[in-house]
């Protein structure tokens, strides 16, 4: 940090209260459209020559912020002026995942002087923001269109306070599949009383095993939910969310990344949730009655009738290897037959639809708001080495050796401006191999973001666990380059999932806000924690 950007002005060393006061000025622009040979849209230009961020903070203090946004008690007190705009321009955000309960059953944020804490850290640290997952859950919990937003103004105004960003995820699963998990957030109760009433509502495989995670897309637009469908009862949660934080969207909350499935990413539940095995194959979910619907009318429209009463036969077991699976092995597998050909283009068909379906409805609710919309795609690697690719074929991806099965779904989030998020970041194929020679996260990633940059899309890293060394944020910045260098610079930002106490653990501290100022590109004021929890500031620039 330059001292002509910056005054700091201290008097004693304590704990750090934050409160942000931006000045921005900014330019208006339109979004324009054109076709190549795909649709694309071009990306708005920035926006403004000059954005200023003033942050205050002050030491001692235990009052809340005035309505000016400013705490005019305590002993301590610097200001920190910097050209904002140019200064983010040089490097990838940091944005963090806040813990899961973090506004609890009872719609308020839970433990919150801890939270402020933490997100003072954060904020010290150079973090851009924070991803915010809000639970349709937790929401909209008792009643259809009676929504409880409490707990999340609270927590956007408390990010806001120590000057970080926020993306907002709009989490349409479950979360938690084991029954006992203290942190599982079930879909809104009234949602389940109807899947309770009909069970079609749920996905189901060939084994009639049912899994509510998710509401099947083979009934999106059927008026199941009291009266509304699925994506009707979708759009009207991302349009109450839209009234309710106007005043932040585009500031504040600068990103909203819209739930289409399962762990909020676009794909058929075909394998758990909660801790997916490396080894497996997964089921095909089209066993419902809406499903099954769909894939009778689409065989009847061929003339082949006897194609449209179920899912593929042979397809092995979860935990088989796929050789052993006559519609998956390599050589004289069902799935590169006519047949096969069908089945995975209308399974990955309907995957598209429902994903066009939500997009649709997310475009025209956000549009003119200034946030940038995502979607999240699974990362399933654990096969890529196969010609079949199994496990991404039960998943809805209809990717194979001698098929793309992205580029059609980064088309597709192109064409509605939508950015893609996507894991396993820090995951290398050399330490893959050991515990499964099929698997690849490498070339998987590397697919994608091919494709995304032929399509034109930002691309939201993520990390797939939580237990990162060196070696692993190393390979984040590796992969983030991949995507982001070249002649034309491409956005790229990385989601640190996700905040817990193992993460402030000194060793592991420090290894995260080295990886945020490798990332940023930039000299920043980093916190260092001492062993009561309170907050150091250290300059890393000598001019500061």
């Amino acid at each position: 940090m330059m001292a002509s950007q910056s005054t700091v002005m201290m008097a004693s060393q304590s704990t750090t209260t934050f409160s942000p006061c931006f000045i921005s000025t900014r330019t208006n622009t339109t979004d324009s459209t054109h076709l190549t040979r795909f649709p694309f849209r071009t990306r708005p230009q920035t926006r403004s020559s000059t954005r200023r961020l003033v942050l205050s903070s002050r030491l001692n203090s235990s009052k809340s912020s005035d309505a000016g946004g400013s705490v005019n008690n305590g002993d301590f007190a610097y200001e920190l002026h910097h050209d904002f705009y140019r200064h983010r321009k040089k490097g990838s955000p940091v944005f963090v995942t806040l813990p899961v309960n973090s506004v609890g059953l009872e719609g308020r944020v839970s433990r919150p002087k801890a939270m402020m804490l933490s997100l003072r850290a954060l904020a010290a640290a150079g973090v851009e923001g924070v991803v915010i997952e809000i639970w349709w859950g937790l929401v909209e919990r008792n009643e259809p269109r009676v929504y409880d937003w409490r707990g999340y103004r609270e927590l956007v105004a408390m990010a806001s306070m120590c000057g970080l960003k926020v993306r907002a995820v709009l989490a349409f699963h479950q979360y938690g599949t084991v029954t006992d998990d203290p942190n599982r957030i079930p879909l809104p109760l009234w949602v389940l009383d109807e899947i309770q009433k009909d069970p079609e509502l749920a996905y189901s495989d060939r084994f009639g095993r049912r899994n509510i995670e998710y509401i099947s897309l083979g009934c999106d637009i059927f008026p199941v939910l009291r009266g509304r469908s699925p994506i009707q009862a979708y759009a009207d949660f991302m349009r109450d969310f839209r009234d309710t934080f106007r005043p932040s969207l585009g500031f504040i909350i600068t990103g909203v990344l819209i739930g289409m499935g399962p762990s909020g990413e676009l794909r058929y539940p075909s394998f758990s949730s909660h801790k997916p095995n490396h080894h497996e194959l997964g089921e095909f979910q089209c066993y419902d009655k809406y499903m099954l619907a769909s894939l009778n009318a689409c065989a009847r429209d061929i003339d082949k009738r006897e194609w449209g009463n179920g899912g593929p036969f042979s397809t092995g077991s979860l935990m088989q290897n796929p050789e052993h699976a006559e519609f998956f092995r390599n050589k004289g597998g069902s799935w590169n037959t006519p047949y096969g050909e069908f089945f995975l283009k209308w399974y990955s068909d309907m995957l598209l639809l429902h994903g066009e379906r939500i997009c649709r409805e997310a475009e025209t609710i956000f549009r003119g708001t200034e946030v940038r919309i995502s979607a999240k795609l699974a990362a399933i690697h654990w096969h890529y080495a196969t010609q079949s690719h199994p496990s991404e074929l039960t998943a809805g991806y209809y990717n194979t050796s001698n098929r793309d099965g992205y580029l059609p779904i980064a088309r597709m989030f192109s064409k509605y401006g939508f950015s893609i998020c996507c894991s396993c970041f820090e995951m290398q194929d050399a330490v893959m191999k050991k515990i499964n020679p099929d698997g690849s996260p490498e070339g998987f990633l590397r697919q994608l973001l091919l494709a995304a940059r032929l399509c034109d899309v930002s691309l939201e890293g993520q990390n797939y666990s939580t237990d990162l060394d060196d070696g692993a944020f190393s390979q984040v910045l590796k992969m983030s380059k991949f995507y982001s260098n070249g002649i034309e610079k491409r956005p790229f930002s990385f989601n640190f999932v996700r905040m817990d106490k193992k993460m402030f653990e000194p060793r592991n501290w420090d290894r995260f806000t080295r990886f945020v100022r490798q990332m940023s590109g930039r000299n920043i004021f980093r916190a260092k924690l001492n062993s009561s929890g309170d907050i150091r500031l250290k300059t890393t620039s000598k001019a500061a």
